[in-house]
């Protein structure tokens, strides 16, 4: 074989082993409470289509499909009477592209453009024309097709903000409360800035209009991200939040990863820690502080900085910690005062009272100091004087 036949042969192998991939990164999602279609190329969202879908009689199916077949200019058969066809042209109900996805139903163009949004098919999922052209040139058979019922609908824009959607009950197929909301929302970091009052108005009105939330970013304390902490009964989120030009910060996650005692003053709305004091802003159980005061809490710095993923992300890293000089204690003069004294007291000697003078030891008031063992009118006696006494001690002379 020739270098450039088997050059040629390589390349279409690849090409063979390439389009497969290329396809199964594309997929159709279908929501059919919103009426929508959102067509990804990978995780990009590349359109978004309004639908006309099933009468409530006749659904439109949900599952997991594909495409399984591609028709231009297609003919409409009756599906009551499989003997009467209209050919491809105005009158044709499918317009002029149909993809098969499953038995009789498929995504098709129509010739009636004002039944878009509404439910009023038999089944299948009808486009505007210039919609349906345009996905019909991007999609291959295989492509996968899903198709789910979902009131609630909560998303990230391109920008990053969270926002959320409550469809009318179509099909009478989902009852939704507060709790159900709540679930959605959750896992986006945002909830504590979407009060139950708020969600319920949203579920009354079910009218399908976006509300925006905020904006999520992850924080990284040192290298470590925040994560979701309990503490006191509470899960507390781990996300900082943008909403209305204040970026809230998860002071509980933060002080876990550095390990900071936090005191939370309600009557205040402060937070204190061992490196300052700041404003602390309570929403639905959860704690928040501005960003701009984290070095002053936590005694960190950092801020916004893009992410690996072409995101941004709050970081920070510790400061070292910086004793501050203490003041030198000024002597003060010694004033010896007994322990056992009274304001009014005079001090006195230990174990005297204000008006008694000193005295000899073993002595009273009155009595004149005398030799030790010896009586007023004794005089001193020789050495053995000893004995004497010591029989008077004894009672023995009572004549002496």
């Amino acid at each position: 074989m020739s270098a450039l036949k088997f050059f040629t042969a390589i390349i279409f192998i690849l090409s063979l082993l390439v389009a497969p991939a290329q396809a199964a990164q594309k997929k159709i999602l279908i929501n059919s409470a919103s009426r929508l279609m959102l067509f990804y190329d990978g995780d990009v969202k590349v359109a978004v289509y309004h639908l006309g879908l099933g009468k409530v009689s006749t659904p439109t199916p949900t599952g997991y499909f594909q495409i399984t077949e591609k028709a231009v200019n297609p003919s409409w058969i009756d599906p009551s009477d499989p003997e009467y066809e209209i050919p491809s042209g105005p009158d044709n109900p499918l317009g002029y592209r149909w993809m098969q996805i499953w038995g009789n139903y498929g995504i098709h163009g129509t010739n009636r453009p004002e039944s878009i949004g509404n439910y009023v098919s038999n089944g299948c999922i009808r486009m505007n024309e210039r919609d349906v052209e345009e996905l019909f040139d991007a999609v291959e058979v295989g492509t996968p097709v899903e198709i789910t019922y979902n009131r609630i609908v909560v998303e990230k824009t391109p920008e990053g903000d969270v926002v959320y959607y409550i469809y009318p009950d179509g099909y009478g197929w989902q009852e939704i409360n507060i709790s159900d909301v709540k679930k959605w929302i959750e896992p986006f970091g945002v909830l504590a800035f979407e009060s139950d009052y708020d969600i319920s108005q949203k579920i009354e009105a079910s009218d399908g209009e976006p509300t925006f939330i905020g904006k999520p970013y992850n924080v990284e304390i040192n290298g470590e991200l925040t994560q979701p902490t309990d503490a006191n009964n509470t899960r507390f989120f781990a996300k900082a939040v943008l909403r209305e030009g204040i970026t809230y910060m998860p002071v509980v996650p933060i002080a876990k990863i550095l390990r900071l005692k936090l005191e939370w003053n309600k009557a205040e709305s402060t937070l204190k820690s061992k490196f300052g004091k700041v404003i602390c802003y309570e929403r639905k159980d959860q704690l928040y502080c501005n960003a701009d005061d984290v070095p002053i809490l936590f005694n960190i710095e950092g801020g916004l900085q893009s992410s690996a993923d072409g995101g941004k992300i709050f970081r920070f890293k510790s400061l070292p910690v910086i004793d501050k000089p203490t003041k030198p204690d000024k002597p003060k003069p010694d004033k010896p005062k007994p322990e056992t004294t009274k304001p009014d007291d005079k001090s006195q000697p230990e174990d005297t009272k204000p008006d008694d003078k000193p005295q000899p030891e073993e002595t009273k008031p009155d009595d004149k100091p005398q030799p030790e063992e010896t009586k007023p009118d004794d005089k001193p006696q020789p050495e053995e004087i000893k004995d004497a006494d010591n029989k008077i001690e004894s009672g023995e002379a009572a004549s002496a």
